[in-house]
């Protein structure tokens, strides 16, 4: 009877201080200098005094990340391909997290840290296992790097005319790095790609990311080496953030290329920009087959409303080289985005392209966009889509109608893709495409 009594007691006490309000539960105040780290993956103390080190080196990074909180997801949109393209290496900058258990994941299995993860920004890139693939060095110029993977595979049902075809395509398969180096505002990446690229052996497409990027200007980033050439909004965006399981035509034939160079981006609340200096090669399948400049613009004039009238971005750009012969890119994009609603659209004009292919047809192409977040993990979406693949003939245009759907379990990191596809070609047989695709980010 005396221990029934006993246990009685301790659960009236544990539910009254339950009870209490957090402020209560608190006996007293946490310094933060006195706070220490447990990073499990090395199994040793860090302090946070070297945690500050670290983020002194990037005010503006840092910006980016309360403003990125996991949390926000009332307006959950980026303004420019700046934001996503970088966000990955907003990971490296410590955060406060004196209010974390330090042997909560010693306690929990791997599947249960990844079930409970919450990840529901869908504007940027999220990875499932970015804590357990995130080290920390005490020694060496690395300060710290995490380790990456991507998958997106797409089933395919194309049906032209009588003929039905069925295919599995391989889109995304790649695996990277990026990591920062110690007390020298660098930071670098160093990605990998798995699928072989149609007209180029396997190791030509085999490095796609490899650069340093310098972060001493405020409000700057200055890259070095091979990166993602911005060439017109969708041409330059992130495979992983794509709305649709395929870009617009005007980005498969002018954009989606990464090029080999000095790159400077200029991010600001009003102006962001990119201008790069690059060699017109693709793929390492020449040294230097002649210069090229790629610039972009974004101006955004809501970008001091804090999001109350929505988000505004009026850009253009221009690129423009010579790969044996001259070529030449420009291009005009507006969106807009509020609260759950967003819509775009980008218009571009070549004489002659290098794209993934080089041409010197007079090419044109045209797409918008619009889509709506029914919650937040289910969005709906459709785009038309048109490209005149010379305007020295008549009688080739190319239009696709695409509505979709998709679904983010976890944020980008898991995510399913449901389009319809309708092609409307002049001079070829119309057809119809079902795609589901699966996406995964580690």
């Amino acid at each position: 009877m005396n221990r029934i009594l006993r246990i009685a007691l301790i659960i009236l006490c544990f539910s009254a201080f339950n009870c209490l309000p957090a402020s209560a539960r608190t006996s007293s105040k946490v310094k933060k200098e006195d706070v220490i780290i447990l990073d499990v993956t090395k199994n040793e103390t860090i302090s946070s005094d070297e945690n500050k080190e670290k983020s002194k080196h990037s005010s503006s990074l840092m910006d980016k990340i309360k403003n990125y909180d996991a949390g926000d997801v009332e307006n959950d949109t980026v303004n420019d391909n700046v934001d996503v393209e970088f966000s990955i290496f907003d990971n490296l900058i410590d955060k406060d997290k004196e209010a974390d258990h330090p042997f909560k994941i010693e306690e929990e299995s791997l599947f249960g840290r990844i079930y409970k993860k919450k990840l529901e920004r869908t504007s940027i890139p999220s990875y499932l296992l970015q804590d357990e693939l995130t080290f920390r060095y005490k020694r060496g110029p690395v300060d710290k790097v995490q380790f990456y993977g991507a998958f997106q595979g797409n089933f395919n049902s194309l049906f032209t005319g009588s003929d039905y075809d069925t295919e599995y395509d391989l889109n995304i398969f790649e695996a990277g790095v990026v990591g920062s180096l110690k007390k020298v505002n660098t930071d670098f990446k160093l990605q990998m790609n798995f699928k072989p690229v149609e007209g180029v052996n396997f190791m030509q497409g085999f490095i796609t990311d490899a650069y340093l990027m310098n972060l001493s200007i405020p409000h700057h980033k200055i890259i070095v080496g091979n990166s993602r050439n911005q060439v017109g909004v969708d041409g330059g965006a992130s495979s992983y953030t794509l709305p649709f399981a395929m870009r617009s035509q005007i980005a498969r034939n002018f954009g989606n290329t990464r090029a080999l160079g000095v790159r400077v981006v200029g991010d600001y609340s009003l102006v962001d920009y990119s201008l790069a200096l690059n060699s017109s090669d693709r793929f390492f399948q020449e040294f230097f087959p002649g210069a090229e400049f790629t610039g972009w613009v974004n101006f955004k004039p809501l970008g001091k409303t804090g999001g109350k009238y929505g988000h505004l971005v009026l850009g253009t750009g221009l690129n423009a080289g010579h790969r044996n012969e001259n070529y030449t890119v420009g291009g005009a994009y507006v969106g807009y985005s509020y609260k759950k609603f967003a819509a775009n659209a980008e218009y571009s004009i070549a004489d002659g392209y290098n794209g993934r292919n080089f041409s010197t047809n007079k090419a044109t192409g045209f797409y918008t966009t619009v889509s709506y977040r029914l919650t937040q993990k289910l969005h709906v979406l459709a785009r038309f889509d048109q490209f005149d693949p010379n305007r020295d003939i008549s009688g080739d245009l190319r239009r696709e109608y695409t509505a979709g759907l998709n679904y983010f379990i976890k944020g980008q990191a898991l995510r399913l893709i449901l389009n319809y596809v309708f092609c409307d070609n002049e001079n070829e047989e119309d057809s119809h495409r079902i795609i589901l695709g699966t996406q995964i980010l580690l």
